[in-house]
């Protein structure tokens, strides 16, 4: 699908959406918990649903009503499961180490770069531990058998989804594990989303220096409803596109004392030189004469604030370095390059590098964009229209629909022509 947007200026205030980070975690402790759990959230996106389907296949029963689910847990698991992840590298991640702890034989059905994504960390963990792979790489992977011991060892620099997925998968196993992060952790925010929802369903589980110590012997206890909290990902581009235009601009339901690494967005923009007003569910940004001031970033714990914090460095004087970024190039997109090509295209200036990017902040006179098939990338597009003299053309805008299906609809709502 292509959209054309034409200038506007962002004003108003909106509602941030739910958390896909938290709801994937709630519906899959859910899913194995010891009774029904209502979950509530208003917005579902396709990472959302696929999850939700995946665990339909395992044998939960997911009801979906207005703005809420309600999951009755899975009884046994079908000896041959199919389950269709679609492009959802956090189902996948998740799900397949549950499966594995519980000894199923499943086929994984992957779409779009999802069977490119890394995992050859994750494999060799549980090859090691009494599990067969087939299929690495490809469209369709199986496993079999069943991940043994209760101390295993994960390398943190490629990807905290495996870590948050056997996380998850020894609070289902009824013993005490330990998870041991070599190499240094990064995003180190979506872990700490894990354990605090394998908290709320009965689990205690917490750092120890370098591992992870999971208490499951009691395995999940539902607490029968759980509310998901705002998506600080997502409210981010509301936030930076208001910094960057200088004006007036609230985002409510956020909690601002949330584990979501993400919420340093709002540190970021400080140190841009934006004003932020804070309440204990909205965040504002207050209205500014003058141009931000560019600075440099570390991408190592936040590489999904980096489309939106583009914005920003746009509309700053100056150069912005963000370094650590190198694991951008391994998400729906490489997002190094398509960030970068974005913003090129709508006569701007970046410029990729091995760990991350350069913008100088320039004014932009608007042009077509590629968003690679990638979420992110067709919101900093249709977000950076707000900075741009003539009109955004956008390729693949229904990429917003693995996050934020109504991206565009609450866009037009606080946007004026």
């Amino acid at each position: 699908m292509e959209i054309t947007i034409n200038q506007a200026k962002i004003s108003g205030e909106i509602r941030a959406i739910e958390s896909k980070s938290f709801a994937h975690r709630a519906l899959i402790c859910a899913a194995f918990s010891d009774r029904p759990t209502e979950i509530i959230c208003a917005e579902l996106s396709e990472d959302i649903l696929a999850t939700a389907d995946v665990l339909t296949a395992l044998g939960a029963k997911i009801t979906i009503d207005t703005g809420k689910l309600w999951v009755e847990p899975v009884g046994e698991i079908p000896k041959k499961a199919i389950l269709n992840c679609r492009e959802s590298g956090s189902t996948y991640r998740f799900i397949l180490p549950c499966v594995c702890i519980k000894g199923a034989s499943a086929r994984f059905k992957l779409e779009g770069r999802l069977p490119q994504r890394p995992m050859d960390v994750f494999w060799d963990l549980v090859e090691s531990h009494g599990v067969t792979v087939r299929g690495k790489g490809r469209d369709i992977v199986c496993v079999s058998g069943e991940l043994s011991g209760d101390k295993l060892a994960i390398p943190g620099n490629i990807s905290s989804q495996y870590i948050s997925g056997l996380i998850m998968a020894l609070g289902m196993s009824g013993k005490y594990g330990e998870i041991e992060i070599t190499n240094g952790i990064e995003s180190l925010g979506y872990i700490n989303i894990t354990l605090d929802v394998v908290n709320k369903f009965g689990i205690r589980a917490e750092f120890a220096g370098n591992k992870i110590k999971v208490y499951g012997e009691k395995r999940y206890k539902s607490p029968r409803t759980i509310k998901i909290e705002g998506d600080w990902s997502n409210a981010s581009f509301w936030l930076c596109t208001a910094a960057a235009c200088g004006c007036d601009f609230t985002v409510n339901d956020i909690n601002t004392s949330s584990v979501q690494g993400d919420r340093a967005v709002c540190s970021l923009l400080e140190k841009f030189g934006a004003t932020l007003e804070y309440g204990d569910d909205f965040v504002k940004v207050k209205k500014r004469e003058g141009r931000l001031e560019a600075i440099n970033i570390d991408a190592h714990n936040i590489p999904d604030l980096i489309p939106a914090i583009a914005l920003a460095a746009i509309a700053a004087k100056g150069e912005t370095v963000i370094y650590g970024a190198r694991r951008l190039r391994l998400k729906e997109s490489d997002r190094i390059k398509s960030i970068t090509e974005a913003i090129t295209a709508l006569g701007g200036k970046a410029v990729a590098n091995d760990d991350g990017m350069v913008i100088t902040g320039a004014p932009l006179s608007g042009g077509v964009v590629d968003s690679f098939g990638d979420h992110r990338i067709a919101m900093l597009a249709a977000c950076a229209s707000t900075m741009c003299e003539n009109p955004v053309t956008i390729k693949g805008f229904e990429a917003v629909k693995k996050s934020y299906p109504d991206f565009y609809k609450d866009f037009q709502k606080v946007t004026e022509r």
